[in-house]
């Protein structure tokens, strides 16, 4: 385990510590979001964080969305995923293929101590009361994008100039950060966890 110059454990050893040590909040699973940004660096972050915790499943919210629903996919996470999970079962869903354009065949999930969510829209008000923590990747939008259409190249510009829009509304109109337990700050070596707004009570807002 790595050791910061105090002989502390480093940053994500301490939040998967607080992370195991969190109540469960959906039947025996501690469901952790992972939310920002298209291009902040989350899927990389859930990696570590997974790793971290020992091997915890991730859910890529990528897997959920379609081209025609990219935030509409509340209700296939709600009857998939987090009802199994909740009754202590394994869910099973089918990821979406972007090139393919279709659903694939059913992928498990295990009702795991720890499953980490991850995607834009994941803290979204629908999930936030089956939430043990609420991680947002604290890079601006402006950043974000320019690295993830630096990431994806030419063949995706027509999904950006979509996606990006898109994404504005999303968050103009349903907030994740404003709940957020734990600010994620990518460095190049290590992350830097900063105390989110969320932090003292993250109750979700009246409907």
């Amino acid at each position: 385990m790595r050791q910061d110059p105090l002989g502390s454990p480093g940053p994500l050893p301490r939040l998967a510590a607080g992370v195991r040590a969190a109540r469960p909040s959906l039947g025996p699973v501690r469901l952790v979001a992972v939310d920002g940004h298209a291009g902040s660096g989350k899927t990389t972050f859930a990696g570590q964080l997974a790793e971290a915790l020992g091997g915890a499943p991730v859910l890529h919210l990528d897997d959920l969305a379609t081209h025609e629903e990219p935030f509409a996919w509340t209700a296939r996470l709600r009857e998939r995923v987090l009802a199994p999970l909740g009754r202590g079962e394994e869910a099973r869903y089918r990821p979406y293929d972007w090139h393919r354009r279709a659903f694939g065949p059913p992928r498990p999930l295990p009702a795991a101590p720890v499953v980490l969510l991850e995607g834009v829209g994941a803290g979204r008000r629908a999930v936030r009361p089956v939430l043990a923590r609420l991680l947002w990747m604290e890079v601006d939008a402006r950043t974000a994008h320019g690295r993830g259409q630096a990431r994806d190249g030419a063949e995706q510009a027509a999904f950006w100039r979509g996606w990006i829009p898109a994404e504005r509304r999303h968050f103009a109109s349903d907030p994740s950060r404003p709940f957020a337990d734990t600010l994620v700050r990518p460095g190049a070596a290590e992350p830097a966890l900063l105390s989110g707004p969320g932090r003292d009570g993250r109750q979700p807002p009246s409907p």
